[in-house]
């Protein structure tokens, strides 16, 4: 069956929605893993560092770590999965010129490119709203095997300039930084804690479940739901 929404913009998130966690997971987290000593060792003067290293350390209690003890912190989080905002920003520096040299190349699903296209092309606006920080966003949407996509978005959000995706005043804040009446967005999401917060600050919302993601089982509540992007038509009204 396909869900038809008749909005202004569409919101992504990233993470076993338009791509494979998997992928995340196996590729992007070890690479950061690997160079996090240097980067805070080497480069720990550069503002955004040690903004982030500051952060961990005022999140961990010890606010005269060294740079081993918030590496060790980052890696603890890592472990966790946890979407601590200066993890997030660290991982966002090391991805970002990660991708810059040609080491990586971001992964999407083979659904999704071809929709965000058409979505475009008909007027409509995209935005990505991901615990990534807003570096690795851009990062990972001019680094794709599609080449740069980042002519289709209109803005990027984060944990940060955001806050919290399971917190309905995070999506309230996106609306009114957008423009956008909330009943004019529709938010696609895997997790079903994100996708309740949107709801809850009037946006439209469908869960996109992908086998092998690791919310699939779980599934996504009561929301509307698609397995693919060309599930879900979307048009913006002319009027």
């Amino acid at each position: 069956m396909t869900l038809h929404y008749d909005v202004d913009a569409v919101v992504l998130d990233i993470e076993g929605t338009t791509s494979s966690t998997g992928f995340v997971v196996d590729v992007l987290y070890p690479y950061s893993r690997s160079r996090f000593a240097a980067l805070l060792t080497e480069r720990s003067g550069d503002p955004e560092v040690a903004r982030a290293m500051a952060q961990v350390r005022a999140e961990i209690g010890e606010p005269d770590a060294d740079a081993a003890r918030v590496e060790k912190a980052l890696n603890t989080w890592l472990d966790e999965d946890r979407k601590a905002t200066p993890l997030k920003t660290l991982q966002g520096v090391i991805w970002s010129e990660g991708f810059a040299r040609g080491d990586l190349v971001s992964h999407f699903y083979d659904d999704v490119v071809p929709e965000l296209r058409a979505w475009h092309s008909a007027g409509l606006r995209l935005y990505v709203y991901s615990s990534g920080s807003v570096a690795a966003q851009r990062a990972w949407f001019t680094n794709s095997p599609q080449g740069d996509l980042t002519s289709l978005l209109s803005g990027l959000y984060d944990t940060e300039n955001a806050g919290p995706k399971q917190e309905a005043e995070s999506y309230h804040r996106i609306a009114s930084a957008s423009g956008i009446a909330p009943d004019r967005l529709l938010f696609l999401s895997d997790r079903p804690g994100e996708l309740d917060a949107a709801r809850a600050a009037g946006w439209h919302t469908v869960g996109i479940r992908r086998p092998g993601e690791p919310y699939f089982q779980q599934g996504v509540g009561d929301h509307a739901q698609a397995g693919t992007f060309d599930e879900i038509t979307v048009t913006r009204s002319t009027t």
